[in-house]
C-alpha cells in the first residue's frame, strides 16, 4: 500500500459490527410464516430477493426497505391471500430487527484506536439514515471518526463526491469493507486503495467475482486486526 494514504474509510455493517446475521434470522422466520405458499424456503427467499432488487431504486437499503419488501413478497406469493395476522407478524419482525443488540466484531476498537493516531478515519456506509445513526451511537465508536457518510448507494460517482468533500485525491484514500461490490471495486475504479475483509455471510446483492480484481491497490485480509499490517508492511 502507498504511504501517501491520509484517510481510511470503514464500512459499518459486517465490517465494524454484525448485521447480515440478523437479516438471515428475519428471512428464515419469514419463510416459516409463508411456508404454506411455496414448496420450500429457497423459493420464498428467491422471490424476496427479486422484490428487494426491484425496489432498490425506490426504497434504497436498510431494514425499513427490507420490511416493505417482505410484505410485498408475502402478498405476491400468496396471491393476496395472506392473513392480516401474518402481515402484522412480518411488520413486527422488521421492528424487532431494528432493536437487535449491537455486537462489535473482534478487535474493532483496538484497530480504530491505533489507526486514529496517524490517519483520519471515516465511516462510509449504506442504509437507512436513522438506523445507521442509532447503531453508531450504540457502538460508542463515533469518537474515532472524523466524518460519517451514510450513502444511498456506493458507486464510483458517490466515492468521487465524498473525496471531493474531504478535499483529498483517490491515492490518499483507502477503503476497508466486506462487500466487493460496494466497498472494493468502486474505490479501485477511481484510483483508491481497498482492503477486503470477508464476513462469514454476505447478501447476494453485494457479491462479485474476486478473481476479476487484479489491481495492485487491492488487499484481502482475514480479520480487521490486520489492517494496520497491510499499511505498515507495504
Amino acid at each position: 500500500m502507498d504511504k501517501g494514504i491520509e484517510v481510511i474509510g470503514f464500512d459499518a455493517d459486517d465490517t465494524l459490527w454484525i448485521n447480515e446475521t440478523y437479516y438471515l434470522e428475519t428471512e428464515n422466520e419469514f419463510c416459516r410464516l409463508l411456508a404454506e405458499y411455496r414448496d420450500n424456503s429457497q423459493e420464498i427467499s428467491s422471490e424476496l430477493y427479486k422484490t428487494e432488487t426491484a425496489n432498490m431504486a425506490l426504497y434504497g437499503y436498510g431494514i425499513k426497505a427490507f420490511t416493505l419488501s417482505l410484505v410485498e413478497t408475502a402478498l405476491k406469493i400468496s396471491n393476496n391471500r395472506v392473513p392480516q395476522a401474518v402481515i402484522e407478524k412480518i411488520i413486527n419482525l422488521g421492528k424487532a430487527q431494528l432493536t437487535k443488540p449491537l455486537v462489535l466484531l473482534d478487535n474493532v476498537k483496538n484497530v480504530l484506536d491505533h489507526l486514529s493516531r496517524d490517519y483520519r478515519l471515516i465511516v462510509v456506509t449504506k442504509g437507512d439514515l436513522l438506523d445507521q445513526e442509532r447503531k453508531l451511537r450504540k457502538s460508542s465508536l463515533e469518537k474515532y471518526f472524523h466524518h460519517i457518510e451514510i450513502m444511498s448507494d456506493k458507486k464510483e460517482s458517490d466515492y468521487r463526491k465524498l473525496l471531493k468533500h474531504l478535499d483529498i485525491e483517490p491515492a490518499q484514500f483507502m477503503m476497508v469493507g466486506n462487500s466487493l461490490r460496494s466497498d472494493i471495486i468502486p474505490v479501485l475504479g477511481i484510483g483508491g486503495y481497498a482492503v477486503y475483509v470477508p464476513f462469514h455471510t454476505t447478501w447476494e446483492h453485494e457479491t462479485a467475482d474476486e478473481n476479476s480484481i487484479t489491481s495492485s491497490r487491492f488487499r484481502k485480509i482475514e480479520k480487521i486486526s490486520q489492517v494496520a499490517d497491510v499499511i505498515d508492511n507495504a
